[in-house]
């Protein structure tokens, strides 16, 4: 497994990615819903890896949803920065990261896919999310 750091701007969040799967093989894919569009994210997952999401700040972490409500859109909110989005179900959560928030980020260097989820029913997108996102933790500090 190879471990990638990375951190909103003000490195109130911070992240850390593992995965066995080489970055220049791991597909970005650009979500064309208005939230991706506009913070122009490219998102990356790995089923096999692990994703750490850490809060330094807690008051300073956004969990935005929004359309099925789904997922929480992790923003931070002294900075501004996406940092992926979290699907937690039964104690357990899956998470898609924003590439941009690491200090790896070029080496994921694959074409970026423009990717539509529109009619795409509740259960379907959770299934997805589940069998497809990375497996996560979500680390909260005071």
């Amino acid at each position: 497994m190879e471990t990638f750091l990375g951190r909103c701007h003000c490195g109130n969040l911070e992240v850390r990615f593992e995965t066995a799967a080489a970055p220049a093989t791991l597909e970005p894919r650009a979500c064309q819903c208005g939230f991706c569009v506009r913070h122009g994210a490219r998102c990356v997952t790995d089923p096999a890896g692990r994703v750490v999401l850490t809060a330094h700040d807690v008051r300073e972490l956004v969990r935005y949803r929004f359309g099925l409500r789904t997922a929480d859109f992790l923003v931070c909110r002294t900075c501004g920065v996406y940092m992926g989005a979290l699907l937690s179900e039964g104690g357990s959560a899956w998470a898609t990261l924003n590439v941009d928030t690491l200090d790896d980020r070029q080496r994921f260097s694959a074409p970026v896919r423009p990717v539509s989820y529109d009619g795409e029913e509740e259960a379907d997108r959770r299934r997805r999310r589940r069998t497809h996102w990375t497996p996560a933790v979500l680390k909260v500090e005071p």
